[in-house]
């Protein structure tokens, strides 16, 4: 969700859905000034042995707005991104990204581990999709 939608993050959810208040304060803790770091939330689910999906429901019901996509797609000020194309892209890192893509789009969780299985970092996986003109979503916070 956009900058002008922060303190509406709770409307993308059913009124009935909730989360444990064990979560819900774990993402207070964690956050600063309204804003939730992709990485913290990630600390909070593996901590708390939950899916990303869930924390980032609790992070919306609770009105925080992630910041610092670990990708680098978004969070890093005023509509600005961190990601850069790459310059060149292996054949290997090439392959592994066009066979984990669903409907024409690498799935963040799909890049977080073709990172892992290549040692590199997340946001190198990222502009290996910019370069190959690849969209990278769902999100696993749900942020888009």
């Amino acid at each position: 969700m956009a900058h002008a939608d922060k303190g509406k993050y709770k409307a993308k959810h059913p009124d009935k859905v909730t989360v444990s208040e064990k979560l819900t304060e774990g993402v207070k803790r964690a956050s600063k000034k309204g804003d939730i770091t992709c990485a913290s939330a990630a600390k909070i689910s593996d901590s708390q042995k939950i899916g990303m999906d869930k924390v980032g429901i609790a992070i919306d019901l609770a009105e925080i707005r992630i910041i610092k996509c670990q990708l680098g797609l978004f969070g890093y000020g005023s509509g600005k991104t961190a990601l850069k194309p790459s310059e060149s892209v292996s054949k290997e890192l090439k392959d592994a990204i066009k066979k984990a893509l669903v409907k024409g789009y690498l799935p963040c969780v799909a890049a977080w581990h073709i990172a892992e299985r290549f040692s590199i970092p997340r946001i190198s996986v990222a502009a290996a999709c910019e370069a190959l003109h690849i969209k990278v979503k769902p999100c696993q916070l749900g942020a888009f």
